[in-house]
């Protein structure tokens, strides 16, 4: 069992549902107190509630856009004023399967504003508050698309190339200050994502042996909470090819067309 959670106090964004909704009930389940952000008030207010009743913990929730840099910053003033932040969990983030000539331009500005300017905005105004405790981490929820860019994905794999650039370079500016940082890179999860990101309906079921359940992915990436871990790859063998495709890309972007291209 992690001990390092247990009575931290967890800032997660993306809460209201899917991966970051499980990482809130792992953290609360290891006796950590999880900070849940999202857009939608009335689901983070249920998921509270049932945390309260699980695990007897009273959980905090606020209404947050992570494209609103502005109230984003009032809104950080106060949540550090008054919990003592140890974790930074960046979740919020989404996609969509389009090809790069058709991915409408204001798409892929959202996209961007959501999972790479929004998630550097809160870390920046996050790190001066970690840096008061002892230890901390930062987890930033990234994605094998960040190693590994595929047809339909051109614009969402962008952003996390850029999630796994920033947090590469911050992670040697933070190496002295005992702030870990780690990235997430999962391939498919069964969540809600696909809901946008899939408009055929059916990716999940063409890759259902790399598909991976949300329990499972929120319960490693708890584990990792104050180890010192660069990144945390799943599933197994797609972090094999992803390491493959970085010594001889066009070997497996060869064979791997067919793959690539069931979007």
């Amino acid at each position: 069992m992690n001990t390092f959670v247990e009575g931290k106090y967890v800032l997660i964004t993306g809460a209201s549902s899917g991966l970051g909704k499980e990482i809130a009930f792992e953290v609360a389940r290891l006796r950590g107190v999880p900070i849940l952000l999202s857009r939608s008030s009335e689901k983070l207010a249920a998921i509270s509630e049932e945390i309260r009743q699980v695990y007897g913990i009273d959980v905090p929730y606020y209404r947050f856009d992570v494209t609103d840099f502005e109230q984003m910053e009032a809104l950080i003033a106060q949540i550090t004023d008054k919990y003592s932040l140890s974790v930074l969990i960046n979740c919020a983030g989404f996609g969509l399967f389009e090809l790069a000539v058709d991915t409408p331009f204001a798409v892929t500005e959202k996209m961007f504003q959501t999972n790479v300017l929004g998630l550097i905005k809160l870390t920046q105004l996050i790190l001066p508050e970690l840096n008061k405790r002892k230890q901390a981490h930062i987890v930033n929820i990234a994605s094998q698309a960040g190693k590994i860019a595929t047809p339909k994905s051109a614009v969402y794999s962008a952003t996390k190339f850029a999630v796994l650039g920033y947090s590469n370079a911050l992670r040697m500016e933070i190496s002295s200050k005992k702030i870990y940082l780690t990235c997430i890179n999962p391939g498919p999860i069964r969540t809600n994502f696909f809901n946008t990101a899939d408009k055929s309906g059916d990716y999940l079921e063409k890759v259902n042996h790399f598909v991976l359940s949300p329990n499972k992915v929120a319960r490693k990436t708890v584990a990792i909470l104050g180890k010192k871990r660069r990144e945390l790859n799943l599933p197994f063998s797609m972090n094999i090819v992803s390491r493959l495709y970085q010594v001889m890309p066009q070997v497996i972007e060869f064979l791997g067309k067919n793959a690539f291209l069931k979007k």
